[in-house]
């Protein structure tokens, strides 16, 4: 139990329990009221299901908002409509929760104000972080997301046209202009992994001295860690969303070149399109023979077809951490990711090669290594990748560390 239990209000979206975002959502809210916490919860959405373990939860209250945004209507009908509404309607009511937090905090005071998932968030009422310290736990920047765009402009032209390219780009940069004023706001900001954190300092002037790393948490018994040698031919999973700044045009490259070298190795690519990006007709250039591109799936789908699996691919441009690379451990897979995936940091290197961004051969070079160390030695390589999640990414170490650092907060601002 931590020393003294904090009242929190907490924005953010509503959880879920089959990973992503809402995921996420879940462990934490789960794991501090289980440490004694007492969270409401302010969503701006006008109601869902909730999972189980957070809806009995006697520590959670949950406060709805008005946003009744729905799929099949005039305003989602495609998918950049989709996500241009979406913000709108989720500012929008956003802003109508303010009152009701204030209400909230002037009926019972709270300790801390704590922001997950996004940079921004309208619900925070301007006046009251003068007195309840403002935390922020974003899961990604737009100016990332921005950055990574224009960096790939061609691309991301020739897979979605100019039009889309555009608009996107256009509602990035006034997002990125209005995350690098609200981050200042901020008392503490909880980092998902140091090189995101590199990035924050970096891109909004955020003070280093006044943030935390603190890694995504992951459900370790969603996944089941199977002790059994490489497949014949190994397959290679490349899990996540086939949008900008996910190295698709990458995975393609090692794909071929593995094809070219005659090397038993199959890719197998799981994943669809977000809202405002679409790689997809990129993978129409895989080699037929060695690889194959299976598409989107069901969220209860992603353990199976990690299990069928024997290591993970992470070839990712930017990724402030890539829970895909959690999970993959927590199976017992071993890793080959990019220096710009977070989620590798602070992981044992006998399951994880690092390679730079881009860098085709090196992958196809780390593949082939790493397929060699599981045919050597099966077992031990899955038992530590198992371990190395459980260690750090388990949800009772990442929320005692979250909630130490909301103590340390709380109390260096009382003294």
């Amino acid at each position: 139990m931590p020393a003294r239990a904090l009242h929190i209000a907490w924005l953010g979206p509503a959880p879920g329990e089959d990973g992503g975002v809402p995921g996420v959502g879940t462990e934490l809210l789960h794991g501090l009221a289980t440490l004694g916490h007492r969270i409401d919860c302010f969503f701006p959405s006008a109601g869902q299901p909730l999972p189980a373990r957070v809806a009995g939860e006697a520590n959670l209250t949950f406060v709805w908002g008005t946003s009744r945004w729905r799929w099949d209507r005039w305003y989602s009908r495609t998918r950049i409509a989709a996500f241009a509404s979406g913000i709108i309607w989720r500012s929008i009511a956003s802003v109508r929760l303010r009152a009701q937090i204030v209400r909230h905090h002037r009926a019972d005071p709270y300790d801390v104000i704590y922001q997950f998932s996004s940079v921004e968030s309208l619900a925070v009422p301007p006046g009251l972080t003068h007195t309840v310290p403002l935390v922020i736990h974003p899961e990604t920047h737009s100016a990332g997301e921005l950055r990574s765009l224009l960096a790939e402009r061609q691309l991301s032209i020739r897979c979605q046209g100019r039009t889309r390219f555009a608009v996107v780009a256009a509602i990035m940069r006034a997002r990125t202009r209005t995350q690098r004023r609200r981050i200042r706001g901020a008392r503490l900001l909880v980092c998902i992994s140091g090189v995101f954190r590199d990035h924050l300092v970096r891109d909004y002037g955020f003070p280093r001295a006044d943030t935390v790393v603190v890694p995504n948490p992951v459900r370790i018994e969603r996944f089941d860690a199977l002790e059994r040698p490489p497949a014949q031919p190994p397959v290679v999973l490349v899990l996540g969303r086939v949008v900008a700044r996910k190295g698709i045009e990458t995975v393609v490259e090692v794909a071929r070149l593995l094809h070219e070298r005659g090397e038993a190795i199959r890719i197998r690519v799981v994943g669809g399109p977000s809202l405002w990006s679409d790689y997809t007709s990129l993978l129409d250039d895989l080699p037929a023979d060695t690889a194959e591109y299976v598409g989107s799936v069901e969220p209860a789908e992603v353990p199976g077809q990690i299990a069928a699996s024997d290591l993970l691919l992470a070839p990712s441009r930017y990724e402030p951490f890539a829970l895909t690379v959690a999970a993959a451990l927590a199976s017992g897979l071993p890793v080959i990711a990019t220096s710009e995936v977070g989620a590798i940091e602070s992981v044992a290197r006998s399951v994880v090669t690092e390679v730079a961004p881009g860098d085709a051969p090196a992958m196809a070079d780390a593949i082939l290594a790493m397929v060699q160390r599981l045919r050597a030695d099966p077992s031990g390589v899955r038992a530590t990748a198992h371990e190395e999640a459980k260690r750090l990414f388990a949800p009772e170490v990442v929320c005692k560390q979250i909630s130490a650092a909301l103590q340390g907060l709380v109390d260096g601002r009382v003294t």
